[in-house]
C-alpha cells in the first residue's frame, strides 16, 4: 500500500488550537483577553528590553574597545638568564624547562627572551626566540633550534 499526501498528519500533540481572544466570557479569553486588569502590559506595547525606566542593561554595560585576535599565540616566556640553572652542554627543551619549574604548562609553546646573561654553552630547543636571545646563545657556542 502506498502513502498519499492525504495520509500525512502532524505528530500528535505538536499542534495547538489558535487562542481566539475577545470572543465573550464563555470563551475563557473574553473581556480583558488574558492581559489582566490594569497597567502598562494591559494597555499597549512595550519595546523589547524596556526595564520600566531603569537604565537598561545595554546602556549600563561599558563599551569594549578594540578586539581580541582569534589567532593570537600565547607563549610561556623564559629569559635567557634563567637558563644558567642547566649544566654546561645540556640540552634544554620544553620538557626540561617544565622539570626545573621555569614553565608551568607543557601544552603551551615556549619563547626564549634575551633578558639576563647566559654563562653556559647550551643546546636550546623552543618554539620561538627573540633575536637577542638567539645571539646570546650562539655567542657562547650553543645552538638555538626551533621546535
Amino acid at each position: 500500500m502506498t502513502m498519499g499526501i492525504h495520509d500525512l498528519r502532524p505528530a500528535p500533540g505538536s499542534t495547538h488550537k489558535r487562542k481566539r481572544v475577545g470572543r465573550g466570557r464563555s470563551s475563557g479569553h473574553g473581556k480583558t483577553c488574558g492581559r489582566g486588569m490594569k497597567g502598562e502590559k494591559a494597555r499597549g506595547k512595550i519595546r523589547q528590553g524596556f526595564e520600566g525606566g531603569q537604565m537598561p542593561l545595554q546602556r549600563r554595560l561599558p563599551k569594549l574597545k578594540g578586539f581580541k585576535p582569534r589567532d593570537k599565540v600565547e607563549y610561556q616566556l623564559v629569559n635567557v638568564g634563567r637558563l644558567n640553572l642547566f649544566a654546561d652542554g645540556d640540552r634544554v627543551d620544553p620538557d626540561s624547562l617544565l622539570e626545573k619549574g621555569l614553565i608551568k604548562r607543557e601544552e603551551l609553546p615556549v619563547k626564549i627572551l634575551g633578558a639576563g646573561e647566559l654563562e653556559k654553552k647550551l643546546v636550546v630547543r623552543a618554539h620561538a626566540f627573540t633575536a637577542g636571545a638567539r645571539a646570546k646563545i650562539e655567542a657562547l657556542g650553543g645552538s638555538a633550534e626551533e621546535v
